[in-house]
């Protein structure tokens, strides 16, 4: 009875009862990789989303250990009500595809990119599918593009997408800690640039520089997102929040003039997880962890309008 109770609070809750999620999986070298489809009810194909999560162990749903605000949840549910399929998947070593991580030394940015080509084929290889979008959110926005490139998807979607490199954005990151610290990681930074790894990390910059975690940085410092997106000859929808205080407006400038016959649109008010949230930071980090606000107005209207386009 209590299970039954709880299973009711959480209909009622989430409003996803409706909205049935599909649970499937693919089969890596290292593990496997479960997701879920949303496809609407009715006869005939539909386009299919496949939604890429940000940085970190962020799940199919847009959360982590740390937050919970189901943006990408949110969206799959966005786009079932209008009649669009969608996937959403658990990156490896995340949620229930924890058992496909491999060590950390042998990850490398492109196993992330090779995920969601595997995805792509398998979204490919469904007959109810008529059309391929990708949609990367954050750091899936440069996984996105360069996969959508390579399985040759119909569409991409960037959602808060960085325009520079890593690198570039781990300085700025980096620029307001004191000059000891940048003095520190400025070489190591270069180093990495130029495909080396260091030996020598100062601890204080193990979070960082760890020698395992080295290869990763090495893979992804070498692309860029703005000729990434450049190469793309399909539609594509930059979408941008003027209080995401990750990302900045100047990024989904980049990656427009980078792809001139891209569509950009700014949201006024909206943040990195999709909400409305005024800029500062203390009150906009709120919303990181709210799972009950609504996505920004309009933001699913306009990936819909973007899907409809011919």
């Amino acid at each position: 009875m209590r299970n039954l109770v709880a299973l009711i609070f959480l209909c009622a809750s989430t409003f996803v009862c409706a909205q049935v999620d599909e649970e499937v999986e693919i089969t890596t070298e290292t593990g496997t990789l479960k997701g879920a489809l949303m496809v609407p009810e009715g006869e005939g194909t539909f386009p299919v989303v496949m939604i890429i999560a940000g940085s970190g162990p962020t799940d199919r749903n847009g959360n982590n250990a740390a937050m919970t605000n189901n943006s990408l949840q949110l969206l799959a549910e966005g786009l079932y009500d209008n009649d669009i399929a969608s996937l959403r998947f658990d990156k490896r070593g995340v949620a229930a595809s924890v058992s496909a991580m491999t060590g950390e030394e042998d990850l490398r940015f492109e196993t992330y990119i090779e995920d969601a080509e595997s995805w792509g084929e398998y979204l490919k290889g469904d007959p109810r599918f008529d059309e391929l979008v990708v949609m990367g959110h954050s750091e899936g926005s440069l996984i996105g593009m360069i996969a959508a490139k390579r399985m040759e998807a119909d569409k991409f979607i960037s959602i808060a997408g960085v325009g520079r490199p890593a690198a570039d954005i781990l300085r700025e990151q980096l620029s307001v800690q004191p000059p000891g610290v940048t003095a520190m990681t400025d070489p190591i930074i270069e180093s990495l640039e130029r495909g080396e790894t260091v030996d020598s990390v100062n601890p204080m910059l193990n979070v960082l520089f760890r020698p395992s975690v080295q290869p990763y940085l090495i893979s992804w410092f070498k692309y860029d997102p703005a000729q990434a997106i450049a190469a793309l000859n399909v539609p594509v929808l930059i979408l941008q929040g003027t209080t995401d205080i990750q990302v900045k407006i100047k990024d989904a400038e980049m990656l427009a003039s980078a792809n001139p016959d891209a569509e950009k649109v700014i949201f006024d008010g909206m943040n990195h997880v999709l909400k409305e949230a005024p800029i500062d930071r203390m009150e906009n980090m709120k919303t990181y962890n709210d799972p009950s606000l609504p996505l920004m107005v309009g933001l699913v209207e306009a990936i819909i309008d973007f899907i409809g386009e011919n």
